[in-house]
């Protein structure tokens, strides 16, 4: 028991931030903690001191460092350390029983020093394996000031947040669209006791009546869309093809044909990497969207672009919320498939990735964040796992179950019929070039589409399907 003796910290990495983290400690009284000293695995430190606190050793001695010094707790202090480093410093620390915290990433030092109030627990997004991404909020802001602002799915996760970050850029008005009114009532009081003044305007609507739809859009007026309403739970969708056509086609077509006619600027659809060479019909259904509004972009005065996410960290139905509550219950932890892999960003990411895109977009471009390498989902759990204080296989066994109807043992960010454009310098949003939906008859078989699953013809809506996407087939958990 540490009692009241001040503590022993122990800082991974001898850098600036780790420099400041320790000068802050040496001179508060308040935090009642000493440092011990640093570990850093640059040969050249070696035995050295840094700041008057001596490098005790590399990383790979951090378990006898702490036994040899009575080490009370480590700060990993290296803001550019990949995922991998950071998993391997838990693992160790998980074996020498202290406990650990972590400092901000490299955009959080750029805006200011480290402080001590900012070093907190490690979190899921601190294992990605590079850098969370920043944009220029401030020069996007200023493109949306003033500007009347509607968000559809605004009670999801994605919406919810996109909704936080557009009140900050003080639109004329914010107009939150959903289907559940209790999360649109929860987000409005949250918006509106964070943003006093901000005009906030709620609809009820699911956006497949589109007689309705058009006179809703008509009396807002809105001048830019953010449309991230959609079925997104890919076994689902597979096993309810006509479901998703209504829901993620048709509903988004009647959106972008009510925007189109009553004035609005922009229009900004959030689609998924499983649009690209999409396997199964929910990636199909977004890529039958992306398709839709790349043909009508360049007849339209509204400007239609599209943003490709990966897997969000945190939202409802995805892998990291499912793997701690299952933790939670004691396990297992289910995993489809040993080598399966997914792009993961954090809901900040994908909120300012798409505002970013609303203000930067011509009209008709696909934008991509640069999401580094694909992350394996089998070492994912394992990290989730060791971030609750359990050991894997040990303490919480893992199964694997197999991949779902629709799934790929490995989503890709773009098709093979896709070109990618490079991110500007010291940009990460990409732009992918697929070729313009042809033939006289688009239209037509989009239409045709959506009249299939409106009668429930399951067979002709996968006919269909096929006929219109390139390279499409209903064959479940293929690819690469």
């Amino acid at each position: 028991m540490i009692g009241n003796r001040r503590r022993k910290i122990l800082i991974v990495g001898a850098g600036e931030a780790a420099r400041m983290v320790a000068s802050e400690i040496a001179c508060s009284a308040e935090i009642n903690a000493s440092v011990e000293g640093f570990l850093d695995d640059d040969a050249g430190l070696a035995h050295m001191k840094v700041e008057g606190f001596p490098v005790l050793g590399r990383t790979t001695e951090l378990e006898s460092v702490v036994a040899e010094r009575d080490i009370d707790e480590i700060i990993i202090a290296i803001p550019t350390a990949p995922g991998r480093f950071v998993r391997d410093i838990i693992r160790r620390c998980r074996r020498a029983g202290v406990a650990y915290k972590i400092v901000p990433g490299v955009m959080e030092i750029i805006r200011g020093t480290v402080h001590i109030d900012q070093i907190r627990e490690v979190r899921v997004e601190d294992l990605l394996g590079r850098e969370t991404v920043s944009f220029d909020f401030e020069a996007a802001a200023v493109r949306l000031t003033g500007k009347k602002i509607l968000v559809t799915g605004a009670g999801g996760t994605i919406g919810s947040e996109l909704c936080r970050q557009l009140a900050r850029v003080k639109p004329a008005s914010l107009m939150m669209l959903g289907r559940g009114e209790n999360r649109i009532f929860a987000i409005e009081q949250e918006i509106k006791a964070d943003n006093p003044g901000l005009e906030l305007v709620t609809v009820i609507n699911n956006l497949r009546e589109p007689e309705r739809l058009y006179k809703v859009i008509a009396r807002l007026a809105p001048d830019v869309v953010y449309h991230t309403a959609a079925h997104k739970h890919v076994h689902y969708m597979e096993r309810d093809p006509e479901e998703a056509v209504l829901n993620n086609i048709a509903a988004t077509i009647n959106l972008a044909r009510a925007v189109e006619e009553c004035g609005t600027e922009r229009f900004v659809f959030i689609s998924t990497d499983k649009a690209a060479d999409p396997k199964g019909v929910m990636g199909a259904t977004k890529r039958l969207v992306e398709m839709y509004l790349s043909k009508i972009n360049p007849d339209s005065a509204c400007r239609f672009m599209t943003v490709r996410f990966g897997n969000v960290i945190g939202s409802t139905g995805s892998v990291v919320p499912l793997f701690v509550n299952q933790i939670g219950r004691g396990g297992p932890v289910t995993v489809s498939h040993p080598e399966a892999t997914r792009f993961f960003m954090t809901v900040k990411e994908a909120s300012l990735l798409v505002i970013q895109a609303s203000v930067s977009g011509k009209g008709g471009e696909t934008y991509i964040l640069d999401m580094g390498e694909a992350l394996n989902i089998l070492d994912m759990a394992r990290d989730i796992i060791l971030l609750t204080g359990h050991e894997p296989d040990s303490e919480i066994p893992i199964e694997f179950t197999g991949l779902r109807e629709g799934e790929k043992l490995h989503e890709v960010l773009i098709g093979d019929d896709e070109t990618l454009e490079p991110p500007e310098p010291g940009e990460k949003i990409m732009i992918a070039r697929s070729p313009a939906a042809t033939g006289d008859t688009f239209r037509a078989d989009v239409d045709g589409l959506i009249e299939a699953a409106r009668t429930g013809d399951r067979d002709g809506v996968l006919r269909l399907m096929s006929e219109i996407i390139p390279g499409f087939g209903n064959d479940p958990g293929t690819g690469s």
